[in-house]
């Protein structure tokens, strides 16, 4: 169970997130580093919703419409500007909602309150166990991981490619570039809010408005482009190398310290898994800046062709 809640669980959900901001990152090519206050709004719109007596799955249904519809008039601005200025507009988003969650007490219940999930089913199964809140949030990530898979596949798909190469070119063959732009943003805030909603009920079980703050955008950025931009196995790979990397250097160097192998200050002690992490963040963008998604592709190709190096597939 420790494992299951502890790692498994809050990897499965981050890497649904990490698949949502791609959809509007790596198919799109739209950048967004406000994608935490996505989530947010569909943790917190959940709860009160289930609170009103709503069930849990048109809570959730009415987490992603609330996301979805804040973030695309945010989104909006990728219709004016790209690039850095996007960037500032979207770092907007997340300011306005961290400071109209912890300001507007009817949302929060105050800066320093924490929202208790109440007791819910999903589809006449009850969330008490750690095993079905399990299951829920596995349904989810399989869900969003067959979008992201066959949605290149779509007349949409290939519209959000084209608007993410060059939007001008898209325009002269036709793609109305307004619109798919619209359609990114809706659909990626969609699937960020029920994935916030997600992580509320079966990680959390309550929120504060701490859990999401600017430093979860940077992560999920840094999950996007460490894994690979667009790959979907990208995404899971980066979501467990932010989230799982950490603790494994934290306690190896732990364990180095406690055998007398590692002889340094408590206070060096502390910032060097941080060290180490950060180094290993700037090689992968050094020597494969496609991520993690790309290096298991070539040790997978490689493997293919073993002993035969040079034959192709």
């Amino acid at each position: 169970n420790f494992y299951l809640t502890s790692y498994i669980m809050p990897w499965l959900i981050l890497s649904a997130a990490a698949l949502s901001l791609t959809l509007l990152m790596g198919i799109a090519g739209q950048l967004h580093f406000g994608f935490a206050s996505v989530m947010a709004i569909g943790a917190y719109t959940s709860i009160h919703l289930t609170r009103a007596g709503v069930p849990l799955e048109f809570a959730l249904l009415g987490a992603g419409l609330a996301s979805a519809l804040i973030g695309s008039v945010f989104g909006a601005a990728a219709l004016r500007v790209k690039g850095l200025y996007l960037v500032m507009a979207t770092l907007a988003m997340q300011y306005l909602v961290d400071w109209t969650i912890i300001n507007v007490p009817a949302i929060s219940g105050g800066a320093q309150a924490t929202l208790q999930t109440p007791a819910s089913t999903f589809f006449f199964i009850s969330l008490k166990t750690d095993m079905a809140r399990y299951y829920l949030a596995l349904l989810w990530v399989v869900f969003v991981t067959l979008l992201i898979l066959n949605i290149k596949r779509t007349s949409i798909g290939r519209a959000l490619v084209a608007v993410r190469d060059k939007d001008y070119a898209a325009a002269v063959i036709g793609v109305n570039v307004v619109r798919y732009k619209l359609v990114a943003f809706f659909t990626s805030s969609f699937l960020g809010g029920v994935t916030g909603a997600i992580l509320a009920f079966c990680y959390y079980q309550a929120v504060t408005p701490e859990q999401f703050n600017f430093n979860i955008s940077v992560q999920l950025v840094a999950m996007v482009l460490v894994g690979g931009l667009g790959s979907v196995l990208g995404a899971y790979l980066g979501a467990g190398f932010v989230l799982l990397v950490p603790i494994l250097l934290t306690n190896g160097v732990i364990l180095l310290s406690g055998m007398g192998w590692l002889d340094v200050s408590t206070n060096l002690l502390a910032h060097i898994p941080l060290m180490i992490y950060g180094a290993l963040i700037i090689g992968f963008l050094l020597f494969e800046p496609l991520g993690l998604g790309k290096i298991y592709d070539n040790f997978r190709n490689y493997l293919l062709v073993w002993p035969f190096r040079h034959s192709k597939l």
